[in-house]
């Protein structure tokens, strides 16, 4: 007989981006290690971005339930829909360039809304699943988040019923980037700091996604806290050819802060020193872009060589990157984001494509990278570095020879993490 598992998550098909893809591939293999699951969803959520084509991997066969959620959007949309659309997506303005819209929309957003946007669903969602667990013999919980007021739903369930439940982090909560742009209250600060303690030290079990999370949680509980990333999945993508452009794309958002200065301005010198170099490129961005980061780009004379492909599909997206020359991975310089590996890398790395990264000293990125021997890692200050590399992959991309031989990456598939996965159950 199968053990059963309720999962509560927020991002579900047809929600596109990057948010969805993990609890979708777990569910998908779950089965397979003697485990069923069952899945909470929202009936009526707000996703900024769509994916149809993910529809398609949910089985027939998964018990989904769902309840209708209340999100403060519309009202939002009443100062500025453009604006609330925009930071719906992740994408948030540096602070010297914040209209007062976006700047009452965060403080509004990270002060009255505690911890998220979501917080509504807990009190009618504890009650439904209380009922469910009860009736349907269920042991075992699991939240993940972000939104992290999911995990609220665990927590006073774990405090109801006595559950066996785990808390699963996709990103880390009070120290993750966006947070301290949220323009927080000294009181609101405190109450996240409250809640997120209440969380690691309530649940049976911690799942995040990078070990330098990990050790940033071992400091607030002494519950077992496991590392299980991101991955990659069998994406079987035909009728493609490698550009004939020197392209450099980036797939996914590209936001205000994680805009490489250093690589517009190294690009723009190649330009500049090589016109056969200056013919060839391309850059590519599947995926919202900042006004920012278009600036800078335009700063740097580089407008001309942009190619703004805008959103795609997930299968879309993968077809892209099999195609592109070089992979870009963009981090910002900070210490908040050492622990952030973007869902993506994972698949980068199975696209015999050069990785192009940029990010913090210490990274999790940058021993990933390291240790698959998929791409290169820099610096912000690597200016020399960086400028090389690119001529040299810009060599060989003139004697069609560039490609990557990784190593060790099939640890990182999804049916391998779910294993790993499947014995924490």
């Amino acid at each position: 007989m199968k053990k059963k598992v309720l999962i509560i998550t927020y991002y579900w098909p047809p929600a596109g981006g990057p948010g969805v893809q993990r609890w979708l591939k777990f569910v998908k293999y779950l089965p397979e290690f003697d485990i069923e699951p069952v899945v909470y969803i929202p009936e009526n959520p707000h996703y900024p971005l769509q994916d149809l084509s993910l529809n398609s991997e949910v089985s027939e066969s998964i018990t989904i339930l769902k309840q209708p959620i209340r999100e403060p959007y519309n009202l939002a949309g009443l100062f500025s829909r453009r604006t609330s659309k925009t930071i719906s997506k992740g994408i948030i303005s540096d602070t010297t360039n914040q209209s007062f819209i976006e700047k009452l929309l965060l403080f509004i957003r990270g002060n009255f809304f505690i911890p998220d946007a979501r917080r509504y669903w807990v009190k009618p969602s504890v009650k439904y699943i209380y009922d469910y667990l009860e009736n349907h013999g269920i042991d075992t919980l699991i939240t993940t988040g972000p939104p992290h007021s999911l995990h609220l739903i665990g927590l006073d369930l774990k405090q109801k019923l006595n559950i066996k439940w785990i808390a699963d982090f996709r990103d880390p909560w009070t120290t993750i980037g966006y947070h301290k742009q949220l323009r927080l209250t000294k009181r609101a600060e405190k109450k996240h700091k409250k809640l997120e303690s209440e969380v690691l030290t309530g649940a049976d079990k911690i799942i995040v996604t990078s070990q330098v999370t990990k050790s940033e949680f071992k400091l607030i509980t002494s519950k077992p806290v496991e590392v299980i990333t991101n991955g990659f999945d069998d994406e079987r993508v035909s009728d493609f050819s490698l550009d004939s452009k020197f392209s450099l794309a980036h797939i996914g958002s590209l936001l205000s802060k994680r805009n490489p200065e250093i690589l517009w301005k190294v690009l723009s010198e190649l330009v500049d020193e090589n016109t056969e170099f200056a013919k060839d490129l391309e850059l590519k961005f599947v995926g919202a872009v900042s006004d920012q980061v278009l600036k800078s780009i335009h700063d740097n004379k580089l407008s001309d060589y942009v190619n703004e492909v805008g959103y795609k599909s997930h299968n879309e997206a993968i077809k892209i990157q099999k195609e592109s020359q070089i992979l870009l991975l963009i981090e910002i310089d900070s210490e908040a984001t050492k622990c952030i590996i973007p869902g993506k890398l994972f698949e980068y790395m199975v696209s015999n494509r050069p990785i192009l990264a940029l990010g913090p000293k210490g990274s999790d990125v940058e021993r990933i990278i390291t240790e698959t021997n998929t791409g290169n890692y820099f610096y912000y200050e690597a200016h020399n570095a960086l400028k090389s590399t690119i001529l040299r992959h810009y060599k060989s991309y003139k004697t069609d020879d560039l490609k990557m031989q990784p190593i060790g990456v099939q640890k990182y598939h999804r049916k391998a993490l779910t294993e790993s996965l499947s014995k924490l159950l």
